[in-house]
């Protein structure tokens, strides 16, 4: 790890993805208790299509993919909130057509294809200055997430009494789809978009095995997902993984050893 430390690009990426864990740690319980898990596959399948268009126009990819995943993403809310239709029903259509678009858009970008394999799987070597800004940025935004703790926490456990309380749910529901939308763009150049999805579920469905409560739930969440990060960038560096991968591998590592404590409570 000290090795590791010396070099520039590794550092960029360990800040970076402590920053990212911080924030997927904080959300993963609210997707895992909401079952917004496929609301994760959508929205990185939207990130996908927004990558993709800005390799096309010869952008900077995530500054087109943050906008597209957004609006996805409140569209996705919208259709929810104003018809009769299931919200896996909406994260369907526009999981579909980001992967439409996607591909559109990724075939029309020739000499660029290259350039998308990075973002598929992330890349240590992808983290750049501006990205670790854009990071800071949004943490500090998500500082502005704590005091609405409670309320989130209080919907998220039982919706139809916090309505009754006229908690505003419904604009929490945005506040909460469009946070994860920006936050999960913003972790795909350590994550990758393939794999993004599983960085907002792993630690809260880990934290859901070994939590009593849901309080409980969030702090283990918070620090399962920084050990996967350090444990997965350390192993990307060292094996010349995809840091993606690496990640994700940990955090399933975690997973089996509380589902193997879930199964065995008395070690038995």
């Amino acid at each position: 790890m000290l090795e590791a430390l010396a070099y520039p690009f590794f550092q960029r990426a360990l800040l970076a993805g402590l920053l990212v864990s911080l924030l997927a740690g904080l959300l993963s319980p609210f997707v895992v208790q909401r079952r917004l898990s496929f609301l994760g596959d959508g929205l990185a399948h939207a990130a996908f299509a927004g990558v993709a268009l800005g390799l096309f126009l010869r952008g900077e990819p995530l500054w087109f993919a943050l906008p597209f995943t957004f609006v996805v993403a409140l569209a996705i809310t919208f259709v929810k909130e104003r018809t009769e239709l299931s919200e896996d029903t909406a994260i369907g259509v526009f999981f579909a057509l980001s992967v439409a678009l996607g591909a559109v858009f990724l075939a029309k970008a020739k000499g660029y294809v290259g350039d998308a394999m990075g973002y598929l799987f992330g890349s240590l070597l992808a983290v750049g200055p501006e990205d670790l800004w854009a990071l800071g940025l949004l943490a500090l935004l998500g500082l502005f997430l704590l005091p609405l703790w409670g309320s989130l926490a209080y919907a998220t456990l039982d919706r139809e009494l916090a309505l009754a309380d006229r908690l505003p749910v419904v604009f929490h529901d945005y506040l909460l789809s469009g946070f994860l939308a920006v936050s999960l763009v913003l972790a795909v150049k350590v994550v990758g978009v393939l794999l993004v999805a599983a960085f907002l579920v792993i630690p809260g469905a880990t934290a859901r095995l070994l939590s009593p409560t849901f309080a409980r739930m969030t702090l283990l969440s918070l620090l399962l997902a920084a050990l996967s990060t350090l444990l997965g960038l350390l192993l990307s560096f060292l094996l010349d993984w995809p840091s993606g991968a690496s990640v994700v591998l940990a955090q399933a590592g975690f997973f089996a050893l509380a589902f193997t404590k879930w199964l065995f409570p008395h070690g038995k």
